[in-house]
């Protein structure tokens, strides 16, 4: 059996809360926010929020991505309790991240933590887009930074998906310099020989896209995902010609050499599993 047979294999399906911010529900039904198409809610969480028309990957909240990710009942969370402050004094930051904290149940657009994928432990960072559009500020710098410093320490492959529009501006340079702090993290993670795989998912944008999110040993998207740096608009006016339809999407940045894969929802779990395995054989068939 060759490589992309295991990640055809089917998986034990997994249920996960409605991405409530993504689409139009009533109580039975919901709206694709790309096609428009109704499905039911039942539905739609067999197929992990894809939409069975279009197929659309709508954004997931990172409880539910870690659920359809890792082992049962694997996951031990780190710094759980950083918060993020407002050293700048910009006005009605703080109270932003408070209404958001209260909306998602989260403190911060970024979870982190320990756990098992197929058996082998890994350490995982799930952005949320649902939480000040997954914005990169000190805070989430932070823990992408410990996450990646804990998973060199156990010597053990780092995992993240990207869901963000980018630098976090109420919080100016600080929020900037977590581009070059992240990687240098990984930079020191790579020099031990150890796994990073990074896993674009809709919108992964700015400085994320131009930072953490691009620089992994193996990296991955999902279908149609928004993935740039600038906007499109913008590039237009700058470079005064117009820009192919797909530009920006995992496809066209596959087709240029800029990811390895684009990756359906459903399969990305035994992906992951396998790059794992294979990575963690490998390094103990050298050791």
């Amino acid at each position: 059996m060759n490589i992309r047979e295991i990640f055809k294999k089917g998986k034990k399906k997994k249920h996960f809360a409605m991405p409530h911010d993504d689409a139009r529900l009533t109580e039975d039904l919901l709206n694709c926010e790309k096609c428009n198409h109704v499905m039911k809610k039942a539905d739609f969480t067999e197929v992990f929020g894809v939409c069975d028309r279009c197929g659309h990957h709508h954004k997931m909240h990172a409880q539910d991505r870690l659920a359809i990710t890792l082992d049962e009942g694997s996951f031990v969370e780190l710094d759980a309790a950083l918060d993020s402050a407002n050293p700048l004094e910009f006005p009605g930051y703080l109270e932003k991240v408070k209404a958001d904290q209260q909306k998602t149940g989260l403190t911060e657009a970024i979870v982190t933590g320990k756990g098992r994928i197929g058996g082998e432990q890994v350490v995982v960072a799930v952005m949320d887009a649902h939480f000040r559009m997954g914005s990169m500020g000190s805070v989430v710098g932070e823990k992408i930074t410990r996450a990646v410093e804990t998973a060199t320490e156990l010597g053990v492959p780092f995992i993240i998906f990207t869901a963000s529009g980018g630098a976090r501006m109420q919080e100016g340079v600080l929020s900037l310099m977590q581009m070059a702090k992240t990687s240098v993290a990984l930079k020191r993670h790579a020099d031990k020989g150890l796994l990073f795989i990074s896993v674009m998912t809709h919108p992964t944008t700015g400085g994320v896209s131009a930072s953490f999110a691009s620089v992994g040993d193996i990296n991955l998207a999902e279908p149609q995902a928004l993935i740039g740096f600038a906007g499109r608009r913008v590039i237009e006016q700058t470079v005064r010609e117009k820009l192919p339809d797909d530009f920006q999407t995992a496809e066209f940045l596959l087709e240029h050499g800029q990811l390895d894969a684009i990756i359906e929802r459903k399969n990305m779990r035994q992906t992951l599993s396998t790059f794992v395995k294979l990575h963690t054989k490998g390094a103990a068939h050298h050791g």
